[in-house]
This record gives structure tokens, sequence and C-alpha cells, in this order.
């Protein structure tokens, strides 16, 4: 379609092509949801082909706010603590993909939820008030325990159950940690390593996988193309 030109008096109006038409109505449209977006969400990282957003860090600090009965941290500072922890938890989650690791399921958490809204809130409410108040929904909770179980397990399995102990070092741990601290709690009486080997076991195993887990972290991110943004987090 061709534009028209309309004299009035010395002037000339030339009135508008369609084309004309839409890209003054679009551009200011497409300059707005842009400019949205960048208010709404940007990335704060890259773990190979994942990405972690603003929003996905906010979300996870108020999740655990509301976990732990706390007013949500959004500071700098602790956002880019929460979005390292968001980066390993990328990295186990690839390697739950490719591997046969045992997951837990969502139901198995119903229990778990309804403990934890008898001990917090008078009821489902008051429960449901405090999520909106957090800003997070019951899908944010309950995806949040399921990754906590779900990294449990992948502790247990990959590298607590490859721990070896000896006597030797369940004996050392009781003479210079267990036994002292148990008899300043309880002067006087008996104090022997059967009592508190099972506990003993227990921490050092779990000290032992830890420390396992650090090492096969270190190396995943070695071997991954991760890419952060600590602007996106100001």
């Amino acid at each position: 379609m061709s534009s028209r030109n309309t004299s009035f008096g010395a002037a000339t109006f030339r009135a508008p092509t369609v084309r004309e038409g839409l890209l003054k109505v679009f551009i200011p449209l497409l300059l707005t949801a842009a400019g949205s977006a960048d208010i709404i969400d940007r990335i704060a990282a890259s773990v190979g082909n994942r990405v972690i957003t603003r929003t996905d860090v906010e979300r996870e600090i108020r999740v655990a706010a509301f976990q732990d009965g706390v007013k949500p941290d959004l500071q700098p500072e602790r956002k880019q603590a929460v979005l390292q922890a968001m980066i390993e938890q990328k990295l186990i989650e690839r390697e739950l993909e490719n591997s046969r690791y045992p997951l837990p399921d969502a139901p198995e958490l119903a229990p778990v939820i309804e403990q934890f809204k008898k001990q917090h809130f008078k009821d489902d409410a008051d429960y449901q008030r405090a999520l909106a108040e957090y800003g997070i929904t019951q899908q944010d909770f309950t995806s949040e325990l399921l990754w906590q179980r779900t990294l449990l397990l992948f502790i247990q399995v990959r590298f607590e159950s490859g721990v070896q102990l000896t006597d030797q070092e369940i004996a050392d741990y009781f003479e210079k940690t267990v036994r002292p601290a148990a008899e300043a709690a309880h002067p006087g009486q008996p104090v022997t390593l059967e009592d508190y080997r099972s506990q003993i076991v227990t921490k050092l195993e779990g000290e032992r996988a830890n420390r396992q887990l650090d090492v096969w972290l270190a190396e995943a991110k070695r071997r991954t193309e991760i890419t952060i943004h600590p602007e996106a987090l100001q």
C-alpha cells in the first residue's frame, strides 16, 4: 500500500503507511517487554547447559528462611553464597540423571510436611498464610525437601557406603574428643567406648563422606563450563 499526500494550505501531510503505524505500536511494546524481563529475572549463572536465575536464587533463600523460621536475607553476599550451593546442586543433578541412583518420591514427604506444620503452625490456614508472606508456594517447599532428601541419599550411596573405618580410628576419636567431653558433662560417671561407638562411627563416616564429596565437586567443576554473573544478584 502506498503512502498518500494530503495538502493543508502550504504544508504537505504524508499519511503513515500501515507498516509505520504497526512499528509505532509494537516497538514501544517490545522495549517495555525487554525492560520488564530484565527487571523480573536475570541469569545469575550457567552450569553447562543449565541456568540459574536471580529468581531461582531468591526463591531458594526464601524457602530456606521459611523452613528455619527466620527473615529472608536477600543481601548480595547471601545471594552469592546460595548461588554457589545451587551450582553444586546442578552438578549433582546432572550426575543423578546420568547414573542409576535411588531417588525419593514426593509422596514420601507428606508425613514430614504434616509434622512440620503441626510443630510450627496453628492450622493449615496459618501455614498457607506463612507461605504467602515468604513469597513461596507449597510446591517450592516440597521441592526443597525433596532435594534435601535426594542429596542425603546421593551422599550415602556415592560416598558413605565406601567408607571403611578402623578400630584404631574409632578409639582415637573416643579418647581425644568424646571421653573428655563426656567426663566434663557427667563428672564421676564411667565413660566407655561402647556407649558411644555408633555415634562415633556415624560422625566419622559423615565427615569422610563430606570430604570425598568436596573432592568430587571440585573435579566436576573443573570439567564443566561454569559462568557466573555476580551483577545479576545486586
